[in-house]
């Protein structure tokens, strides 16, 4: 779950410029090429890259939001002066600055939502992230593009296949909150092709989609509720059961997050051929719970004051409370009265602050997934990281085991030391998930494919 769809987590979408020097035979702008530079964000710098292909023209590479090539708009510059904006960007980013000929340097300010921080490039592209478990080509299985249809959209994804005609038994991968690709990518991880690589390699088919609206995968996730979403997943179920080089008695689910609680949905419906479900991170109680308990546990955990821990909290009851009765407009009023109450340089722009109130948002705060767990008579894997402060094991882990005790093979774990995307963490914050080069703990994987292997045997 991601704070309210990665509420914690600020996602500045950057852009840069052009620049001249000047001179009366009119050589080529300097600013020609690549150059690099880190928008001094407190506590969360953001690195950049611009590259510069012409006069007035740029794109741009952002590693930590996966954002490589994009055009820039309204670059201008002059000899001793460059600006740019980002087009379709919440708080209008835009770039002022100038290139300075004696450092070989473009230096200035980068403004959104009317906050300026300061943006210096030097030349040279900008450095690619170290994700040493990102699974690198050739791979020792078959990876096939596939569509399917869900109701009236296309969903699109990957499946891989180990070598031979099978019947392999499958999973099917189910993202967490907001809108994710088929890997899942954020800052620079991609979690789900990590999984996907790992059960492959071990014998297992494995089916990855692309999140409505994202990719080539049809709809809008905003305007979604939970019986589309498991709509979705039981799609790709029925779409993996009528291959003839899979299994169809042997298809499982595996949910990180958000998934973890569409997953048992899916699972515990009568007619659904679900196998076992693996749940990482999937919470044991209301979406509305999990909502105010991270709230507290990160703002607490980024040293708020205990004044201001509480009123955060009691800002989510608030807003949770709105939500679970699907009174949308009484959440778009109250979220616009408690932005107004920030002091001015700490408000956000007015139609980003109701921008993610929507039915999807409503259906997840809303979701109680204990009858879908007492329901489920198939192997279950649910576990959590320690040091998690989305999904806290303090919260859901008992109630997990509550909810999953009729269930004759249930098994509940926690892993220390790992926060929500089960990396190793000091803090769990979200704001670490960048700067932790592993993408998810290798105990976990192995762990995971022990599990899996002890009850569906790839061949």
């Amino acid at each position: 779950m991601r704070s309210g769809r990665m509420i914690a987590l600020v996602l500045f979408v950057v852009g840069v410029l052009v620049a001249g020097c000047s001179s009366d035979s009119n050589p080529p702008e300097p600013t020609t090429g690549d150059w690099h530079g880190v928008i001094e964000i407190p506590g969360q710098p953001l690195p950049v890259g611009v590259t510069f292909t012409g006069k007035d023209t740029a794109t741009i590479d952002i590693p930590l939001q996966g954002l490589a090539g994009a055009q820039l708009k309204d670059v201008q510059s002059t000899r001793d002066a460059v600006s740019f904006a980002i087009a379709d960007a919440p708080g209008d980013p835009k770039f002022h600055g100038s290139y300075d000929k004696g450092t070989d340097k473009i230096s200035g300010d980068f403004i959104q939502n009317g906050k300026t921080f300061k943006l210096s490039f030097e030349r040279g592209k900008v450095p690619p992230l170290n994700r040493p478990q990102t699974p690198k080509e050739p791979f020792p299985y078959k990876s096939e593009d596939v569509t399917y249809r869900s109701g009236d959209i296309t969903i699109a994804g990957t499946l891989t296949k180990p070598e031979g005609s099978g019947p392999f038994p499958a999973v099917l991968l189910i993202t967490g909150s907001g809108a994710q690709d088929r890997n899942e990518e954020l800052l620079g991880h991609k979690p789900f092709l990590i999984v996907a690589d790992t059960l492959t390699r071990a014998g297992y088919a494995v089916l990855r989609t692309d999140d409505r609206g994202v990719g080539g995968t049809g709809g809008k996730l905003d305007a979604a509720n939970y019986t589309d979403l498991s709509n979705d997943a039981a799609a790709g179920v029925g779409f993996l059961r009528g291959r003839p080089d899979i299994d169809p008695a042997r298809v499982g689910l595996f949910g990180h997050s958000e998934g973890g609680y569409l997953a048992p949905l899916v699972a515990s419906r009568p007619d659904s051929g679900v196998a076992f479900a693996i749940l990482m991170a999937g919470p044991g109680v209301p979406g509305a719970d999990v909502l105010i308990e991270q709230t507290r546990l990160i703002a607490a955990a980024s040293g708020a004051p205990a004044d201001v821990v509480d009123n955060q909290v009691r800002q989510s009851t608030e807003l949770a409370a709105l939500l679970k009765v699907g009174d949308l407009a009484g959440a778009k009023d109250l979220a616009r009265k408690q932005n107004e109450a920030l002091p001015p340089d700490k408000r956000a722009d007015e139609a980003e602050v109701v921008a993610g109130i929507n039915p999807y948002l409503a259906a997840l705060i809303a979701y109680d997934p204990a009858p879908a767990l007492k329901a489920l008579r198939i192997p279950v894997l649910a576990f959590f990281g320690g040091n998690d402060l989305q999904v806290p094991p303090g919260q859901s882990e008992q109630p997990m085991r509550d909810n999953l005790s009729a269930d004759p093979d249930a098994t509940v774990h926690v892993f220390p030391g790992l926060n929500h995307l089960m990396q190793p963490t000091k803090t769990g914050l979200p704001s670490e998930y960048s700067s932790i080069e592993t993408t998810i703990s290798p105990d976990v994987l192995t762990f995971v494919t022990g599990w899996l292997t002890q009850r569906i045997q790839p061949k």
